[in-house]
């Protein structure tokens, strides 16, 4: 494998130095991004967060896949979850990719990641577990010159060279180097420095390219990772809705992290650091922005008007039966209803009071893990149009 010996000073600076004027403006925002999102997060009952967890993978997926040019509507992406694919074999390959990005978001949600997200081996196992599940006919790139089909093996840093619009990646021997020096300078950040990380490591991941395909992707889910670790997010909110809403924006600013340093008062480092600067500035403020639109859309009393607006129209529809809305509102009201609850809440014989829980849970409004369980809200997809307008488009 060639490696051209290229120093680690290529991507430097990897943070954006105290003494930038940029600085104190980056840490203003981190500290802010830091206290809407503890606010927001003190603001959801543990059912209604672990649920809205659930549609922000989707959410999530299907914004980092349409900044790819991969689009899969988040119902098409809820049916793969329930094995439902598409008869096109297109459709159904994209539906495959979006599977193993939830797959892995699942993964980092619940932990897996055991090591410094930003370490080599926590990189590549992320590559890995996204194109392990992915269609043979999504697992290779091809040679724009020859028409040669490259194939992409999950989790194996490039053996050949890659050039990404103006940007001549570093040679495929250098690319441990580069990451040891990532990991080195990432996984050793305080508390506000760590938030202002998961924007600078973004840039530079991409920069040194360690994936033949697949880069974009880690490079979004090591951020929502880090994140998470530095913020507790509880996956509550997305920053890639952000990025795809600004995708121009923000392909702009990676372009522009590229280009060489502007002179001495432009950071003491090979790459532009007002550019780092700027592009954490934009990726803070998108995060800052994502926050406080879910905080919106999940404003309880907005909330439980939307859902009981729905089920009244669903009711008069005939496609929910009679008093539905009584057991929906318990539930937005306490978080949870057992069975039993339902039953005397509703007045009715035990199996009339089935046929309506089942009915809400027929049309995913609700959820529980057993037939005993209580039962719990959900944010289906399906619906989302309704209970979160703007989440994500119509389909």
């Amino acid at each position: 494998m060639r490696d051209d010996h290229e120093t680690i000073s290529l991507f430097e600076p990897l943070l954006v130095s105290e003494g930038s004027k940029a600085r104190a403006e980056l840490n203003d925002l981190a500290l802010d991004l830091s206290t809407k999102t503890a606010s927001f997060r003190a603001s959801l009952p543990d059912s209604i967060a672990t649920a809205l967890a659930d549609l922000v993978r989707s959410m999530n997926c299907y914004y980092s896949n349409l900044i790819e040019g991969h689009n899969t509507h988040p119902i098409d992406i809820e049916r793969a979850l329930k094995d439902d694919y598409s008869t096109d074999p297109k459709k159904r390959d994209l539906q495959l990719e979006a599977k193993s990005h939830i797959t892995v978001q699942k993964w980092i949600d619940e932990d897996g990641l055991t090591e410094s997200v930003t370490s080599a081996d926590a990189i590549k196992d992320i590559h890995f577990r996204f194109c392990e599940l992915l269609p043979p006919d999504l697992l290779f790139v091809e040679n724009k010159t020859t028409g040669e089909k490259i194939p992409v093996v999950p989790g194996a840093l490039r053996e050949r060279d890659v050039e990404v619009g103006r940007h001549v990646a570093i040679s495929p021997g250098a690319i441990p180097r580069f990451l040891e020096r990532f990991d080195h300078v990432y996984s050793r950040t305080g508390r506000i420095e760590s938030i202002l990380a998961a924007a600078y490591a973004h840039h530079r991941l991409l920069w040194v390219h360690p994936f033949l395909d697949g880069n974009g992707r880690v490079a979004r889910l090591m951020s929502y990772a880090m994140l998470r670790k530095s913020l507790d997010t509880r996956g509550l909110w997305s920053v890639a809705r952000g990025l795809a809403r600004n995708e121009s924006v923000y392909k702009q600013h990676l372009a522009a992290c590229d280009h060489p340093r502007h002179g001495d008062r432009d950071g003491r480092g090979n790459l532009s650091e007002s550019a780092l600067a700027e592009f954490a500035r934009f990726f803070l403020s998108t995060c800052i922005d994502q926050v406080q639109f879910m905080e919106d859309l999940m404003k309880p009393e907005r909330l439980r008007d939307r859902i009981l607006i729905w089920t009244e129209e669903e009711i008069r529809a005939g496609t929910l039966p009679a008093k539905s809305d009584i057991v929906m509102r318990a539930v937005l009201f306490q978080g949870e209803l057992s069975r039993a609850q339902a039953v005397d809440l509703l007045g009715m014989s035990d199996r009339a009071a089935r046929r309506v829980t089942s009915a809400l849970l027929d049309i995913c409004a609700l959820s529980s893990s057993s037939t005993r369980a209580p039962l719990k809200l959900s944010f289906p997809a399906q619906l989302a149009g309704r209970w979160m307008p703007g989440l994500f488009p119509d389909q």
